[in-house]
């Protein structure tokens, strides 16, 4: 899902974002589309296998009833009704089709990142609505990611995200905030391991040096690591992996050991911090590294490829057990009465 796709046959020079295939998905179309089309395009993207032929996601059968005063149908074999979004990170879901599909547009063509507060606007519903449904399309696309191993060559690096410590107005009032004494606790780090031609991994914790373990268990055996000069790398030597080091002070590349890969990776999610969403740390700091992993992945696909893979991913993923209720499963959180 995350594979780099077809590559543009644009003139080599120009920017991917530029070409043809980055305009390939037009938010005008789909706000176009009529009810019974965004149905059956959702229908289509969601069991593409039957050709948008539904399939019971209970016990898989294809013989199924149709009902004509609502768009849900009834499984002739374990005679259990489901509707395109049942079992789906959408389940109990309450907007239109149409502007699912249009969020997924909006959340696609925004290369680095659409923030919550955005997509309230375009689809003007409630900002929390926006933030929950923007974060379930992260978790869909993220879904792989946590187990997911690492094989090749890979670049290992970490950068530290969040915790912003606001410098007093008087200089002599400043303190060094550098110093893990006058931080505030909120800063974490995310860690990247990048297949050369493959896959980017992330994942957050508190201390570069508490994932070297986590490369160890993730990087398969026979693997090629590089990473940069920082110490918290060296027990990688121990790991029974082959590293490969490049100091920064000296160069980026020395024709040998490159963690460029892994850089890009970072001035994509730092640039959507600072850009879009502002803050991104905490507890859903996690669920941002995972989608920019995704679209540096996939920074080569064209937009309508991407759009389909995200609605595929969404429609794949199961019901989300953080994302559902009214507000993040908090206390006042209920599951809709309706099963669809």
């Amino acid at each position: 899902m995350g594979s780099r796709g077809s590559e543009s046959s644009e003139p080599k020079g120009q920017h991917f974002l530029l070409s043809a295939a980055a305009r390939r998905l037009s938010l005008a179309q789909i706000a176009r589309l009529d009810d019974d089309d965004a149905y059956a395009l959702f229908c289509g993207i969601r069991w593409c296998d039957t050709e948008g032929e539904p399939v019971c996601p209970h016990c898989g059968c294809l013989a199924i009833y149709r009902h004509e005063s609502r768009r849900i149908f009834t499984c002739k074999a374990c005679d259990k009704q489901f509707s395109v979004t049942s079992g789906t990170i959408f389940h109990s879901r309450k907007m239109a089709v149409r502007d699912l599909l249009m969020a997924i547009a909006i959340f696609t063509n925004s290369v680095k990142g659409h923030s919550a507060l955005h997509l309230s606007r375009d689809l003007n519903v409630q900002y929390k609505t926006a933030f929950v449904l923007a974060h379930k399309l992260r978790e869909a696309l993220g879904y792989e990611t946590t187990t997911r191993t690492a094989s090749g060559v890979v670049e290992v690096d970490g950068a530290y995200f969040g915790g912003y410590i606001k410098p007093t107005n008087w200089a002599e009032n400043r303190k060094d905030r550098r110093l893990a004494k006058n931080q505030n606790g909120k800063r974490r780090v995310v860690v990247i391991m990048r297949e050369r031609g493959g896959r980017t991994l992330p994942f957050v914790v508190k201390h570069e040096a508490e994932s070297v373990p986590i490369l160890a268990d993730r990087i398969r055996p026979g693997s090629v690591v590089h990473a940069d000069e920082a110490r918290s790398w060296d027990p990688l030597y121990y790991a029974g992996l082959d590293v490969l080091r490049i100091d920064h002070t000296t160069a980026y590349s020395d024709g040998e050991a490159c963690t460029n890969g892994a850089e890009s990776f970072f001035s994509r999610l730092r640039r959507a911090e600072i850009g879009m969403h502002h803050h991104i740390a905490g507890p859903y700091l996690a669920d941002y590294a995972n989608e920019m992993a995704w679209r540096e992945d996939a920074r080569r696909i064209d937009a309508a490829t991407q759009f389909l893979l995200i609605g595929l991913a969404a429609l794949t993923h199961p019901p989300s057990p953080r994302w559902k209720g009214y507000w993040q499963n908090g206390p006042g959180a209920r599951q809709s009465a309706t099963p669809f």
